[in-house]
């Protein structure tokens, strides 16, 4: 069983207004100061708030570095296997439901804590993933930067029907078309949120190809249209998209091996972190500090002035070419594959 301090994260009875009704936990390091970051942490199906921020490594790293957390909470109530609602229209809108009750509480710890509204960012894991992303649509002004581990794009399902179907299989659309679900969303015209996105390429419960078209939602809407970088990290696939001012703007980590989780490096030599719990997977690097480390929340990581300057829509025709993709199956694994495609009736 995982093992933490019950003290790490405490229930606040009063968050707010909560048309989600969803629980509010929250981890404040002793003398945290004024206008320090806070970081949203959204737990998979079957978890516990407090189990998911511990096992990642979220509440160490809070206490190290200097940052408050904000862990919300599923209740059975709203969802048997206490996923959050990331596919259902009424949880999923700004100013509805769970994501509102979310944004409520991010402007409880505001309040309460002094935090400061530039450095407010949100992570999480499968549904809570899911949930990341809609809040990253939602209420692109309130959050500067998202971390999406195995989780899926905005509106990429609505009914429980289509989430499975997504799921498993992945939903195509262009760049075009995934970037303006989340136009849409708000009204808001930029800056837009950083995004970092984790998946295990060897995932059987959310389909690699859906980390792959997250991207490219938040890559066509940051009017980024390419190229990007790609090379190995730890011996992961990393690729790296900067927008036309040269800032980092979508970052992908394909996981290779690796299943339905959150990867974590509790032997890290330099800086063990996290737990290995059930879909919190130790395969030798970290989510967590990747994720934290792209924000910029690293102490004494030079912080560059956020980019005001609002890029372009980016329309069809002009970036129809997705920037991220799946890597190319060559020689024989081609041929297996078009032949699997011809058995099973796919084109």
């Amino acid at each position: 069983m995982l093992k933490y301090d019950p003290r790490k994260l405490v229930r606040e009875d009063n968050p707010g207004a909560n048309p989600g009704d969803l629980g509010m936990f929250k981890f404040v390091p002793d003398d945290l100061p004024d206008g320090a970051p806070l970081v949203v942490v959204l737990h998979g199906c079957g978890q516990t708030a407090a189990g998911y921020a511990t096992g990642a490594g979220w509440t160490t790293l809070a206490e190290r570095w200097g940052f408050a957390l904000l862990a919300p909470e599923q209740q059975a109530a709203n969802n048997q296997a206490k996923c959050f609602n990331w596919f259902e229209a009424g949880d999923i809108e700004r100013g509805q439901g769970e994501a509102a009750s979310i944004r409520q509480m991010v402007e409880r710890m505001r309040a309460d804590h002094a935090i400061d509204p530039k450095r407010i960012y949100v992570t999480g894991l499968s549904a809570g993933g899911a949930m990341a992303a809609v809040l990253l649509a939602a209420y692109p002004e309130v959050f500067s930067g998202g971390g999406i581990v195995a989780g899926l794009p905005y509106k990429s399902a609505v009914g429980m029907r289509e989430a499975l179907g997504t799921m498993f299989r992945g939903r195509i659309k262009t760049p075009v078309e995934w970037g303006d679900l989340v136009r849409t969303a708000s009204g808001h015209t930029g800056p837009w949120p950083v995004v970092s996105i984790w998946q295990g390429n060897a995932d059987k419960t959310v389909a690699a190809s859906n980390a792959v078209e997250l991207a490219n939602q938040w890559a066509n809407v940051h009017g980024a249209p390419g190229p990007a970088s790609e090379g190995l990290v730890n011996g992961h696939r990393h690729i790296l998209l900067r927008n036309p001012d040269g800032k980092p703007v979508v970052e992908l980590f394909e996981i290779a091996g690796m299943g339905h989780g959150a990867p974590i490096f509790p032997d890290d030599p330099e800086f063990p972190l996290g737990e290995a719990e059930a879909f919190i997977l130790p395969v030798g690097i970290s989510s967590t500090l990747g994720i934290a480390r792209f924000w910029g929340l690293e102490p004494g990581a030079v912080r560059t002035e956020e980019i005001v300057t609002v890029p372009e829509r980016v329309e069809a025709g002009g970036a129809e070419t997705p920037v991220f993709t799946r890597p190319a199956k060559t020689g024989i694994l081609k041929k297996l594959w078009k032949g699997i495609k011809r058995i099973v009736g796919r084109t």
